[in-house]
């Protein structure tokens, strides 16, 4: 452990940007969140999350065993007096926020729900930052998916008119739009006061060990494996950015690293998406997937694909490039492999924290940032 840790740090950290500070994350009990968790924590982080418990069993949360990575405090974002509580005792000098409801097909069986948590829950922590004034760089977790449809020719870019046709994307555009209303009104201090640098983050479609939510590709191809069963898929030909959950996770600690020394200049929208090989049909990943896993996955076009979903989707991540020095470490083809060598070690009931920390450690590149 303590040769992983070591190695973990020496690709990631800078000068020990991350040791000691207090970091709070929303949604640390699901699937990126957790991928952050360990990866904060592994650098010396003092860590607290908020969230629900985990909804999927099994749970990456204690698969990995992270509750030993942070300061664990179950509450519903939606609950602002709860919220503003942990906020007060966590006091917060950097703020992540991936709580969420995820899913593009349960947003249409609880719609209100969808934005209630998307939307007001986000207003909920912003608004306990803003009261408590410890936070130093806030990063809201979005989608791809808050973008307006035909609004842009090719990939989107962060200027783009947000919009969305479904409960989820639209709560992620308003979502957008309420973050950058408060950092407007509230964390742009006034001249000689405080600035808190608060960001907007865009990503594509990741996949990942750990990941059990129901109705998302890579998850249900591993459980129709465990079963012997087909899967159903809606959208075979739809294209997406498909993308290893470390690339935006790593983009989303530079992104804050760069906050907390520039907020202003770092503050707003950034699109963290993979290179434009990896926008590739859903019908190729399953495929791609199911070789890898090497398991026996199978899918079949489904007979119910009724709802409304976009045919593609794409991001062009060239600010992160040019402005951030960040770009994708892994191509879709090795997010794929590494995705199906994670979800092997679970099956075979192995140590899944190692195989995060061994895939954190292995996915190199610092973190640099200049200082202030």
């Amino acid at each position: 452990m303590g040769n992983r840790q070591s190695t973990v740090e020496s690709l990631v950290s800078h000068a020990g940007f991350w040791r000691g500070k207090r970091v709070l994350v929303t949604g640390h009990t699901g699937f990126k969140g957790g991928w952050l968790t360990l990866w904060l924590s592994s650098l010396g982080a003092d860590v607290t999350g908020l969230a629900l418990q985990p909804i999927t069993q099994p749970s990456l949360f204690s698969e990995a065993g992270l509750a030993r990575d942070c300061e664990s405090r179950i509450v519903d974002v939606r609950d602002a007096h709860a919220v503003a509580e942990v906020v007060r005792a966590a006091r917060p000098e950097i703020a992540f926020h991936l709580a969420a409801q995820p899913l593009v097909r349960a947003s249409y069986d609880e719609p209100a729900e969808t934005w209630m948590t998307n939307v007001m829950g986000t207003i909920a922590l912003l608004d306990a930052l803003r009261r408590t004034n410890t936070a130093r760089a806030i990063v809201v977790v979005t989608s791809d998916k808050c973008y307006e449809q035909g609004a842009a020719t090719c990939a989107f870019r962060e200027g783009d008119a947000l919009g969305g046709h479904d409960p989820y994307s639209s709560s992620k555009a308003a979502a957008e739009i309420a973050t950058a209303s408060w950092r407007r009104s509230f964390f742009d201090a006034a001249p000689g006061g405080m600035t808190t640098g608060v960001a907007t983050a865009r990503a594509g479609n990741v996949i990942g060990g750990g990941d059990w939510a129901a109705d998302r590709l890579i998850p249900d191809l591993v459980r129709g494996a465990m079963k012997g069963s087909s899967v159903p898929i809606r959208y075979p030909r739809a294209t997406r950015p498909w993308q290893h959950v470390l690339d935006p996770v790593r983009g989303y600690l530079m992104l804050a690293e760069r906050l907390a020394h520039e907020p202003r200049r770092y503050g707003g929208a950034w699109n963290f998406g993979p290179e434009a090989e990896g926008s590739i049909p859903v019908a190729d990943v399953a495929e791609r997937f199911a070789k890898a896993l090497d398991r026996g996955a199978r899918w079949h076009v489904a007979e119910d694909a009724s709802l409304h979903e976009a045919a593609t989707l794409a991001l062009d991540s060239t600010k992160a490039r040019e402005d951030l020095g960040w770009c994708p470490q892994w191509n879709i083809d090795e997010a794929i492999v590494r995705s199906a060598d994670a979800y092997r070690v679970a099956l075979d009931r192995g140590d899944f924290r190692a195989a995060m920390l061994d895939q954190i450690a292995a996915h190199g590149a610092p973190l640099e940032v200049e200082a202030a």
